[in-house]
């Protein structure tokens, strides 16, 4: 019996049935256009001319829930009130999912309504008892007419309507979040779209850490290395010292461009001109290198300038990671860099001794999955892995054009 009773008790049960009593009420300024019909025939019969405007109030209704705009009121309206998780629609969804709202429009006017015949009986259940307010209850049907005494009949009759009237409430919003997910919430098609817009979203937040780790990483090491070189020559060689701090302020401000860059692509705002680095740029890394005290032997072949666009900015970053790597996890020595462009492939190779010297960092392990996967992108083929004896090689090729 009290379980019976809990949905009385929570508010929520309330709100479902205020929410059906809105769209009845919002559904009243139509009924005048309703009626026009009607009124233009006079000589109907009165059971026609209310099945006419019935039918006109329902098409009018069903028009009104064909805008894009209602949809997405009515969704962000049954989230509040209904408490139901019902997604955005899609922007671009399919013109047949939009057709449903109607029909949630048309439900939760009808809805309505019962609704407000539950509040008329609760008004009755308390107006009855003992003809209170000289109030009378009675039936009418074909002429013939019942009326209920002011005795024990109208205290029956008044617990009914109380009765009746605490069941409706329930019901109206039940039936309200019942149909909420049919018919507001997302259809297969609709579906589809949104996870090949959470699809997009995702590759893009990917190319975005795929970018820092790249850029701040690469700058971060660069900028430890120089940091602890310019704290152990400060005495001894102050032009040297202060030739890594500018080395410092250097890397630290192209850092800060990439992160300004990422962090306004994720707030989705204009985040201004986006760096992109190309093997033009490759002599500005190489540079950073060499301050930081590595030993650096470029090897380049071929017109580098031939090679634009997405292949030359992947071929940078890919140099980078590669560099960083050899400076973190090398053992010292000498890093071999090689940039071979033919016609039909880039070809980039970053050789160095292994070991743990003192320039080696603890790493998240991002970063040759991370390159194996931005390759792959641009159906190219890398290795990465021993070269001899005591050396490491990552050789990547990259197709100049992507076959079809």
């Amino acid at each position: 019996m009290f379980r019976g009773l809990r949905p009385l008790l929570r508010g929520s049960t309330y709100t479902g049935a205020l929410f059906a009593y809105c769209g009845a009420l919002a559904s009243l300024p139509l009924l005048p256009f309703a009626a026009l019909p009607a009124l233009a025939w006079p000589s109907a019969p009165a059971g026609v001319a209310y099945a006419l405007t019935a039918l006109v109030w329902s098409a009018l209704i069903a028009a009104v829930g064909l805008a894009r705009t209602t949809r997405r009121v009515l969704i962000a309206c049954a989230r509040r009130m209904l408490a139901v998780p019902l997604p955005d629609p899609v922007e671009k969804g399919p013109r047949a999912d939009r057709r449903r709202t109607p029909l949630w429009l048309l439900a939760q006017v009808a809805l309505g309504w019962v609704a407000q015949l539950g509040v008329l009986l609760f008004v009755m259940g308390l107006l009855l008892p003992g003809g209170w307010a000289g109030a009378e209850a009675g039936v009418s049907v074909d002429g013939r007419t019942l009326r209920l005494d002011s005795g024990l009949p109208s205290w029956a009759a008044a617990l009914g309507c109380l009765l009746l009237a605490a069941a409706l409430c329930p019901a109206v919003t039940y039936a309200l979040r019942w149909l909420a997910p049919r018919l507001l919430g997302p259809s297969p098609a609709e579906r589809l779209a949104l996870a090949a817009e959470r699809e997009r979203a995702l590759a893009e937040r990917n190319r975005l850490a795929h970018e820092l780790h790249d850029s701040i990483g690469h700058t971060l090491t660069a900028a430890t290395i120089q940091a602890a070189v310019a704290g152990e020559i400060l005495r001894a060689d102050p032009v040297a010292a202060r030739a890594a701090l500018r080395s410092i302020e250097e890397s630290s401000r192209a850092a800060l461009e990439d992160l300004d860059y990422v962090l306004g692509v994720l707030r989705e705002e204009h985040g201004g001109t986006a760096p992109a680095r190309t093997l033009a740029d490759l002599p500005e890394l190489l540079d950073r290198l060499r301050h930081m005290g590595a030993v650096v032997e470029p090897e380049l072949s071929g017109d580098l300038a031939l090679v634009r666009g997405t292949l030359s900015r992947a071929a940078y970053r890919i140099l980078q990671e590669g560099l960083t790597n050899a400076v973190r996890h090398g053992a010292g020595g000498p890093v071999r860099v090689t940039v071979a462009a033919a016609p039909d492939a880039l070809e980039l190779t970053v050789v160095n001794r292994t070991g743990t010297g003192p320039g080696a960092f603890p790493t998240s392990g991002h970063g040759l999955p991370g390159l194996t996967e931005r390759v792959r992108l641009l159906h190219g083929g890398i290795e990465a892995g021993p070269d001899g004896a005591g050396h490491w090689r990552l050789a990547v090729r990259l197709p100049v054009r992507v076959p079809a």
